[in-house]
C-alpha cells in the first residue's frame, strides 16, 4: 500500500520538473525574440530609416515587419531588404541573429570590401551582395561560410582571381559572379563543386583561357553562363558530358575550331548561345537536343548547309545565325516548325525558295533574311499566326507579286524588300497598315500610284527606283512622322503637295528624276529638321523660294536639271551646305557672295544667264553697267586709243613677267611655309584646306586661336580645324599646349577621343585638322540658355536633352577617359575635362577632346609633377591647392562634376553663395533633402528618376575631398553600364535602321532579373 504514494510523489516531482525547466526555455526565448527586435532597431538606425522600413515599429510583432521572415519559434531566419537604398555598409551586429540562414542586399548602394564577419553568421545558406559597390578581392578564407548553397555576388566591382577556396564550399549550388572587374583567373576547383546546379561568370576580364575540360565532371549543371571571359581554344567534347544542362552561353569569346559534336546530344538543352567566336567548320548533323527553344550561333565563320535534323526541333522559338558563311538552301521543314517566332539569318549565301509553309502553322513574330541569294516569291502565309511584326528580306533574287495577305497583317511594323526582283502592284491595304513605321521596298520594278493616305506610324518611306507612277497624294502629310521620304527615280507627275511642307520631322525628302512640275513649295519653314532635299531632274519652273534660307539645318541641296529661273535668292547664303548643286536650270543674275568659292565651283554649270566675280567658278564674270560715252573728237578720240593700246601692252608684258616670277616665288615660299603632318590618309588635299580658313567658315574664336569648319568635298566631307597663331612668334605656353595635343592625338585611337587627322606647321601658326562633331559640345547643350548661346545650325532652341542621350554620352565619355588611364601605356590624363570639352556627333557620341594639358603618366597610379595648376574653375580637384604632383584622380574629379551637370542641369560653378556645383551638391546630401529635389526638372521623369540618383550619387563619390576614396574610371564605368543591356548587339539592317531584337531577348525571367537596366521592374515604364 506504501508504493503507491511513493509513485505519486515522484511523478509530482517529475512534472514540476519539466514546468520549471519549460519556463526557463520560455523566459530564454522572450530574451531571444527582444534580443532580435533591439538588432533589427539597430539596424534601422545605422541604414538611416530607409522607406521600406517604416512599418519597423512597436505596432507590429517585428516578424510581420517588411523584409523579415521568421520560423514558427518567432526567431528570425530571413532579411530580405533587395532595393532598399541602402547605401552604407552592412553592421556586423547583423550575425547577432543566430538562425539567420538567409541575407539578401541585392540592387543597393553598399560600399567596402566583402564582409568577412559575415563568417559569424554560422547558419547562412543564402548570401546574395549582387549589383552593389563592393571592390576588392573575394577573400581566399571564403570556405568559412561553409553552410552556404547560394551565392551571388555578381554586378559589384571585385577585382583580381576568383579564389580556390570557393571550391571547398561543397553544399554549393548556385554561384554567380558576373560582371565584375575579375582580371585574374577562375580557379578549377570549381569543378569540386559536385552539387552546383548555375555558375555564372559571365563579363569579366580574365586571363585568357580555355574552356575547363573538367567542367565535364559537374553532372548536376542546368545552367552555365560565360559571355564575354576572355576564353580561347576549342571546345572540348567534354561539355556533352554535363548531361543535365539546360542553358549554354559562350557568346562573345574567341573560341574556333569546330562546335563538338557532343554539345547537339546534351538531350535537355533548351538554350544555346555561341554567338560571336571564331567557330568554324559545319554545323554537326546530328541532333538529339529535341528540347532546345532557342539558337545562336551568329557573326562565327561557320560554313555548309543548316542540317535537316533541326526540322525536328518542335520546341525552337528562336533560330539565329546571321553572319556566317552558310549557303545550300534552308530546310523546308523548318518552316513546320509549330513553336517558331524569330528566325534571322541574314549575311549568308543561302540559296533557293525560302520554305513555303513558314508561319502557316506558326506565331511568326519576325523574319529577317536578307543578304543572301534566295530567289521565289515570299511565302503566302508569313502573318497567318497574326502577330508578325517584321519582313526583312532586302538584297536577295526574290521577285513575283507581294500578296495581300500581308498587306491584312495589322501587327507589321518594318517591312523591307529593297533590292529585290518584285513586281506588280504592292498591296494597298499594307500602305496603311495601323503600326507599320518602316517601309522599304526600294531598287524592285513595283509599279501603280500611292494610295490617298499612308500610315500614320510611317517614320521612313524609302520607295525609289521603281515604276510608281501618277500624283503625291496630298494627304501623304496624314503620315506626321515620317523622317526620311526617298521617291526618286519613279514616273511621278503633277505637282509637289504644298502639304509636304507640314511635315516638322523631315529630315530626308529625295524626288530626283520623275516627271513633276510647277513651282517648289513657298511655304516650306515648317522644315526645321531637314537636312537633306534633292528634287533633281525633274520639269520645275518658277524661282526658288527665299524661305529656304530659314531652313537652318539643310546642308544637302540639289536642284540641278530643272527649268527654274529668275535670281538665286541671296537667303540661301545663309545655309552652311556642304553639297550644292543649281546646274542645268534658268537661273540669272550674280550668285550668292557666299558661293564666291571653289567648292562651289561646279554648282552652277549651264545656267547661261548666271555670273560670278571668280573667273574661277566656270562662270562668266559679272560686268558693271557702262556709263553714257563722253563726246570726243575723231582725232582725240584715235590719240587716246593709240596711247592707251601702246600703254596697254607695255603694262600686260610687265604684268605678265611680274606674275610670273611673283607665282613662282609665292608657290616655292608657301610650299616652304607649311610642313604636312598626316596621322591616316587624308580624303582631301592640302590646297583644300588651306584655302578655306576663311571668315565665312570661322565657328569659334579664341584665346588661343580660331577654329574652321571646313568641307572638302560636295559628298558632305567636313573637318575641323583649328589655328594656333601669334602675331610675332608663337607663345611658349600654346607651343607647349600644341605638342602635348599632337603626341597624343598622334598615337592614340578609340571611338570616344577625337581624332588628329593631321596637323599643319609654319613659322608662326599651327593647324590641327580634326574630324568634326555635327553637335558641337555637351556644355552647349546643357547651358546655352543660360548664356543665350545656339545650337548647331541655329536651330531647335527649344530641344533638351533627354535622360536616354545624356546617359547615352555619359557612357560613351568615360569609356573614353578609361581608355586613356586603363589602357594606354603610359596611361594619360587630361587634367582638363569638362562638359565643353565633351564633343559630340550627329548621333551625340561622346569624343574626348582638347588635349593641351594632358600628360602622360611615367608609371600608373604614380603622381605626375606640374608646374601650374591647369584646368578650369568648378572642375579643378581640391589638391591642386596643396600639392604639385597630380594623377588620374584629378580627371576622376572633373568627371564626377560633368556628371553632376549631367543629373542637375547647374553649370559647375553654380552652387550658389559662391561655391561650386561640386560643393552644393554635397551640402545637398549633408542637409538630409532628397536627391529627387536636385535633379534637373527639364528631364525629370519617374521612369529615371532612380538612374538619375544612381548618377548623382556617382558623381558625389567622384567628387570626394580625398583623391583615394574617388573611384576609378573602370569602376565609374562599370556603374553606369549597368544601364545598358548586357549582350546588346547589333543587327544589320537596311541603311539605318535599329536593333528590334538582341539574344539578351531570350534571357529566362530568372536571368532577365539580374540585369540593372531600363526596364527593371521597380521603376516607371516609359514610352520612347
Amino acid at each position: 500500500m506504501s508504493a503507491i504514494p511513493l509513485t505519486s510523489v515522484g511523478i509530482s516531482l517529475f512534472l514540476c520538473t519539466l514546468l520549471f525547466f519549460f519556463s526557463l526555455q520560455l523566459q530564454a526565448n522572450s530574451q531571444t525574440i527582444n534580443d532580435e527586435q533591439s538588432i533589427l532597431l539597430k539596424l534601422k538606425q545605422d541604414w538611416q530609416s530607409q522607406p521600406p522600413m517604416d512599418s519597423w515599429n512597436s505596432s507590429l510583432p517585428f516578424c510581420k515587419w517588411t523584409g523579415i521572415t521568421c520560423n514558427n519559434g518567432g526567431s528570425i531566419t530571413a532579411i530580405s531588404f533587395y532595393n532598399w537604398n541602402i547605401t552604407r555598409k552592412i553592421p556586423p551586429v547583423i550575425c547577432n541573429l543566430n538562425n539567420l540562414n538567409h541575407l539578401d542586399l541585392a540592387y543597393n548602394y553598399v560600399t567596402g570590401g566583402f564582409p568577412t564577419f559575415l563568417y559569424n553568421c554560422s547558419k547562412l545558406a543564402y548570401l546574395d551582395l549582387s549589383q552593389n559597390y563592393f571592390v576588392g578581392r573575394i577573400p581566399g578564407d571564403i570556405h568559412h561560410l561553409s553552410r552556404l548553397n547560394h551565392l551571388n555576388l555578381g554586378a559589384n566591382n571585385f577585382t583580381g582571381d576568383i579564389p580556390d577556396a570557393i571550391g571547398l564550399l561543397s553544399d554549393l549550388k548556385t554561384l554567380r559572379l558576373f560582371m565584375n572587374l575579375f582580371n585574374g583567373t577562375f580557379t578549377p576547383t570549381i569543378v569540386n563543386l559536385s552539387n552546383l546546379e548555375s555558375l555564372e561568370m559571365a563579363h569579366n576580364n580574365f586571363i585568357p583561357s580555355k574552356f575547363p575540360d573538367e567542367f565535364g565532371q559537374l553532372k548536376k549543371l542546368t545552367y552555365l553562363w560565360m559571355t564575354k571571359t576572355n576564353l580561347i581554344g576549342e571546345l572540348p567534347e567534354s561539355i556533352g558530358n554535363i548531361m543535365e544542362l539546360r542553358h549554354l552561353d559562350l557568346g562573345f569569346n574567341n573560341l574556333c575550331g569546330s562546335i563538338p559534336n557532343s554539345i547537339f546530344l546534351l538531350n535537355k538543352l533548351e538554350n544555346l548561345f555561341l554567338y560571336d567566336n571564331k567557330f568554324s567548320g559545319e554545323i554537326p548533323r546530328r541532333i538529339e537536343s529535341l528540347s532546345l527553344k532557342a539558337i545562336d550561333l551568329s557573326s562565327n565563320n561557320l560554313t555548309g548547309t543548316i542540317p535537316e535534323d533541326f526540322g525536328k526541333l518542335n520546341n525552337l522559338t528562336v533560330l539565329l545565325m546571321t553572319d556566317n558563311q552558310l549557303s545550300g538552301d534552308i530546310p523546308a521543314s523548318i518552316g513546320r516548325l509549330p513553336a517558331l517566332k524569330n528566325i534571322r539569318l541574314f549575311n549568308n549565301s543561302f540559296t533557293g525558295v525560302l520554305p513555303p509553309e513558314l508561319g502557316l502553322n506558326m506565331k511568326l513574330e519576325n523574319i529577317e533574311i536578307s543578304n543572301n541569294r534566295l530567289t521565289g516569291k515570299l511565302p503566302d502565309h508569313l502573318c497567318a499566326g497574326g502577330v508578325l511584326t517584321g519582313v526583312v528580306v532586302f538584297s536577295n533574287n526574290l521577285g513575283g507579286d507581294v500578296r495581300a495577305t500581308l498587306g491584312n497583317c495589322s501587327s507589321l511594323t518594318s517591312v523591307q524588300l529593297s533590292n529585290n526582283g518584285f513586281s506588280g502592284k504592292f498591296p494597298t491595304n499594307l500602305w496603311s497598315a495601323v503600326n507599320l513605321t518602316y517601309l522599304m521596298i526600294s531598287d524592285n520594278s513595283f509599279s501603280g500610284k500611292l494610295p490617298s493616305k499612308l500610315s500614320r506610324s510611317l517614320t521612313q518611306l524609302k520607295i525609289d527606283n521603281n515604276r510608281f507612277s501618277g500624283e503625291i497624294p496630298s494627304d501623304i502629310a496624314f503620315s506626321v512622322n515620317l523622317v526620311v521620304l526617298k521617291a526618286s527615280n519613279n514616273q511621278f507627275s503633277g505637282k509637289i503637295p504644298s502639304k509636304l511642307t507640314t511635315l516638322p520631322y523631315l529630315t530626308t525628302l529625295s524626288l530626283a528624276q520623275n516627271r513633276l512640275s510647277g513651282e517648289i513649295p513657298s511655304n516650306i519653314v515648317s522644315w526645321k529638321s531637314l537636312t537633306s532635299l534633292n528634287l533633281s531632274r525633274n520639269q520645275l519652273s518658277g524661282q526658288i523660294p527665299g524661305a529656304i534660307g530659314l531652313l537652318p539645318d539643310l546642308i544637302d541641296l540639289d536642284l540641278s536639271e530643272n527649268q527654274l529661273s529668275g535670281n538665286i535668292p541671296s537667303e540661301i547664303g545663309r545655309l552652311r551646305l556642304t553639297f550644292l548643286n543649281l546646274s542645268s536650270n534658268q537661273f540669272m543674275g550674280k550668285i550668292p557672295d557666299e558661293f564666291e568659292n571653289m567648292a562651289y565651283k561646279n554648282s552652277f554649270l549651264i545656267n547661261p544667264g548666271l555670273c560670278a566675280d571668280n573667273a574661277l567658278l566656270n562662270l562668266r564674270v559679272c560686268i558693271s553697267e557702262p556709263q553714257e560715252s563722253l563726246k570726243l573728237s575723231p582725232r582725240l578720240l584715235a590719240i587716246i586709243l593709240t596711247s592707251s593700246g601702246l600703254l596697254f601692252l607695255v603694262t600686260l608684258l610687265s604684268a605678265f613677267l611680274f606674275v610670273r616670277n611673283f607665282r613662282r616665288r609665292r608657290h616655292e615660299q608657301d610650299r616652304a611655309k607649311w610642313k604636312l603632318t598626316a596621322f591616316q590618309s587624308l580624303p582631301f588635299a592640302e590646297s583644300r584646306i588651306l584655302s578655306n580658313l576663311t571668315h565665312r567658315n570661322l565657328i569659334g574664336d579664341g584665346g588661343s586661336g580660331k577654329v574652321y569648319r571646313v568641307p572638302y568635298n560636295q559628298l558632305g566631307g567636313v573637318v575641323a580645324v583649328k589655328k594656333i597663331w601669334n602675331n610675332e612668334k608663337l607663345d611658349e605656353k600654346l607651343e607647349k599646349e600644341f605638342l602635348a595635343e599632337v603626341q597624343i592625338l598622334g598615337t592614340i585611337r578609340h571611338s570616344n577621343i577625337v581624332k588628329l587627322m593631321c596637323y599643319f606647321c609654319s613659322e608662326k601658326s599651327r593647324l590641327l585638322v580634326y574630324e568634326f562633331m555635327e553637335n558641337q559640345s555637351l556644355d552647349r547643350w546643357l547651358h546655352r540658355k543660360k548664356r543665350g548661346l545656339l545650337l548647331p545650325s541655329d536651330s531647335g532652341q527649344d530641344a533638351v536633352l533627354d535622360w536616354p542621350r545624356r546617359l547615352h554620352i555619359t557612357i560613351g565619355a568615360a569609356q573614353g577617359l578609361c581608355y586613356m588611364h586603363q589602357d594606354c601605356c603610359p596611361a594619360i590624363i587630361h587634367r582638363d575635362v569638362k562638359s565643353s570639352n565633351i564633343l559630340l556627333d550627329s548621333d551625340f557620341n561622346a569624343r574626348i577632346a582638347d588635349f593641351g594639358l594632358a600628360r602622360m603618366l611615367i608609371k600608373r597610379g604614380v603622381p605626375e609633377s606640374i608646374s601650374a595648376v591647369a584646368g578650369s574653375y568648378g572642375y579643378l580637384a581640391p589638391e591642386y591647392g596643396y600639392t604639385t604632383k597630380v594623377n588620374e584622380k584629378v580627371d576622376i574629379y572633373s568627371f564626377g562634376v560633368v556628371l553632376l551637370e549631367l543629373v542637375t542641369g547647374r553649370e559647375a560653378n553654380d552652387g550658389g553663395d559662391n561655391t561650386s556645383l561640386a560643393e552644393w551638391a554635397w551640402q545637398h546630401l549633408k542637409d538630409g533633402k532628397p536627391i529627387v529635389d536636385a535633379l534637373d526638372e527639364q528631364i525629370k521623369e519617374p521612369c529615371y528618376l532612380a538612374e538619375m540618383s544612381v548618377v548623382f550619387q556617382l558623381g558625389i563619390h567622384c567628387t570626394s575631398s580625398l583623391p583615394s576614396t574617388r573611384p576609378s574610371m573602370k569602376q565609374v564605368l562599370q556603374v553606369l553600364t549597368r544601364y545598358i543591356p548586357l549582350q546588346q548587339k547589333v543587327v544589320r539592317y537596311d541603311f539605318d535602321i535599329a536593333p528590334v531584337l538582341t539574344s539578351s531577348t531570350y534571357l529566362s525571367s530568372n536571368q532577365r532579373s539580374k540585369k540593372r537596366s531600363m526596364d527593371v521592374d521597380d521603376i516607371v515604364s516609359c514610352d520612347v
